[in-house]
């Protein structure tokens, strides 16, 4: 396929078109030759609040430039795809991941552990909201959108003491210098697929799926991000829900004592995210590596029972 230019889609900002570039740079350095369309989105021209617009508008124009021929491959985070298939595309492969944890940016290089109560953090998730509130550490915590370059334009003018961003988009703009904590999972569990993309293709062009399996898929990060949506899924809440998972690939022993990989699983779910009485749920569950969706599926299960049921999205 060397001597055929693969067209690759992605969305207009700084973030994504880094996304695509790593996908892009490894497609070239297989010997391929690659062109880059930048897809306009709604989600890109919309002011609204992603609680409202909901991140389907940032994935659903580029797949539609996949099915109607314009590009050959997508590229997405991850985490902002819907957890239900889309007829006639293939995930063809889920690259190796980016650090899934979140990071914040504070003034004056400050900890969340530093910063005094009362201290306005800004975020546009409200799993990260949730999560902030329950630390109890009397912050206060408001709604934000825009791009990497205005979220943090907030702290810098004084309009927030805070903001918390996924660090995987920061390592790819080239700014995890201006991080002042890498927040520990205990503190807050990434949204489900964090940190990871997802390179999609038609399901009738075979070729280009096997193509990008085969130079850019990582099996460990594609059975980790498995997992997490798998108990999104479940709970049958939203990408923008309170929910929060993370999936490491594990060493363990099996009953001979051999070394063995399997798949670890932590799950969060926040009740009460509207009112003053929010609840973090939590479960955690391991099981082989071939059983990814059941492993999200059960964990999922074992947080309704705790209530998740009840959680606001």
């Amino acid at each position: 396929m060397a001597d055929r230019v693969i067209r690759i889609g992605t969305r207009g900002s700084k973030l994504a078109v880094a996304q695509t570039g790593t996908i892009a740079k490894k497609l070239e350095e297989a010997g391929q030759r690659v062109e880059i369309i930048t897809v306009s989105t709604p989600g890109d021209r919309s002011s609204a609040p992603i609680a409202e617009i909901g991140v389907g508008v940032f994935t659903s124009a580029l797949r539609e430039a996949l099915l109607d021929k314009q590009v050959d491959v997508a590229v997405h985070s991850y985490k902002d795809l819907p957890t239900a298939p889309e007829p006639g595309i293939a995930l063809a492969a889920v690259p190796l991941r980016e650090d899934p944890r979140d990071a914040l940016i504070a003034r004056d290089r400050l900890t969340l552990g530093e910063l005094p109560s009362g201290s306005v953090i800004g975020t546009g998730s409200p799993r990260r909201m949730a999560q902030l509130r329950a630390l109890g550490l009397g912050f206060e915590v408001v709604p934000i959108r825009g791009n990497i370059d205005t979220r943090i334009g907030k702290v810098t003018s004084g309009e927030l003491d805070a903001v918390v961003l996924a660090r995987a988009g920061l390592a790819r703009v080239g700014r995890v210098g201006e991080i002042t904590e890498t927040i520990d999972p205990l503190q807050m569990l990434p949204a489900p697929a964090q940190g990871a993309l997802a390179v999609e293709t038609r399901v009738d062009d075979v070729d280009t799926e096997h193509l990008l399996h085969s130079i850019v898929d990582d099996e460990a990060t594609r059975a980790a991000v498995a997992a997490e949506r798998a108990m999104l899924a479940a709970l049958e809440a939203g990408c923008s829900a309170p929910v929060g998972a993370l999936a490491d690939v594990v060493e363990d022993l099996d009953a001979e004592g051999a070394v063995v990989e399997r798949l670890s699983l932590r799950g969060v779910a926040a009740t009460g995210v509207e009112g003053d009485s929010i609840q973090i749920l939590r479960a955690s569950a391991i099981a082989e590596k071939h059983e990814a969706d059941k492993l999200g599926r059960s964990l999922a299960a074992e947080l309704l029972d705790l209530g998740a049921g009840a959680l606001s999205r």
